[in-house]
């Protein structure tokens, strides 16, 4: 549980930088003429390339079972938030002015836990911890809708949709294991995001926050041991990344 704080604590001050920065009067940027300007050209290109890395907390939307009282032995299930990695290929095309078309499809890595009260074989109440790991194929469409350019920096948000696939997705195994959580291969849904541009000599640098929440119900319903207690599963996750363009 205190790692899971402590990841809570720097995810909340990565969400509350970005906003103050947004705050910070433009016109005050505007005053320092004599900043030399990276990249004049940047923007005008139509299509350019670039490259992700960033760390994420992937969760679930958890909806019980309505019987979950009435079952002999789990009575509460709840979902731990753990962090993984993503490696994306940026290709971002230009709209206009203010906006852009993003492709990046990524590799991520994500665990997430669901952790079982429940009354154990011998009587005595205890907790179960189920370890969830998946490899997603991530293919995410995103307008970036910028704000005007002062000197070497931009805000901007992010608002689309994106698709994933589990590339070791348990979904079709046959085995009768009662411990198995199975998830469907395949995920969608929508994300929004904010970030800022930063241009620098060579190249801009640009942190960025993203929430993603899954449309569908992930959960295969096998009426094992531990799917039985849940109705629906759909995906949570927070990415803070750091992009290279």
């Amino acid at each position: 549980m205190k790692r899971i704080r402590k990841y809570s604590i720097i995810f909340r001050y990565a969400l509350v930088v970005p906003v103050l920065a947004l705050l910070y009067p433009s016109t005050a940027l505007a005053q320092m003429d004599d900043i030399p300007l990276n990249l004049p050209k940047y923007d005008k290109q139509p299509i350019h390339f670039g490259f992700t890395i960033g760390i994420n907390s992937s969760n679930f939307t958890m909806n019980l079972a309505p019987d979950l009282k009435t079952m002999d032995s789990v009575y509460r299930v709840e979902s731990l938030p753990i962090t993984g990695l993503n490696l994306g290929i940026i290709s971002n095309l230009r709209i206009g002015n203010n906006l852009d078309l993003r492709f990046i499809p990524a590799l991520s890595f994500a665990q997430r836990n669901l952790q079982y009260s429940m009354v154990l074989p011998d009587s005595s109440k205890g907790t179960i911890t189920k370890k969830i790991e998946s490899t997603y194929l991530e293919f995410p469409f995103d307008l970036k809708f910028k704000s005007n350019r002062v000197n070497n920096y931009r805000a901007y948000v992010l608002a689309g949709f994106k698709y994933a696939i589990d590339m070791v997705s348990q979904a079709k195994v046959r085995e009768q294991d009662k411990d198995i959580i199975k998830l469907k291969r395949r995920d969608y849904g929508y994300e929004v995001g904010i970030g800022f541009d930063f241009y620098m000599p060579y190249f801009k640098f640009s942190p960025e926050i993203k929430m993603y929440n899954g449309i569908p119900n992930i959960l295969v319903q096998d009426r094992a041991t531990y799917s039985n207690p849940i109705e629906r599963l759909r995906s949570k996750i927070f990415l803070v990344s750091f992009t290279f363009e």
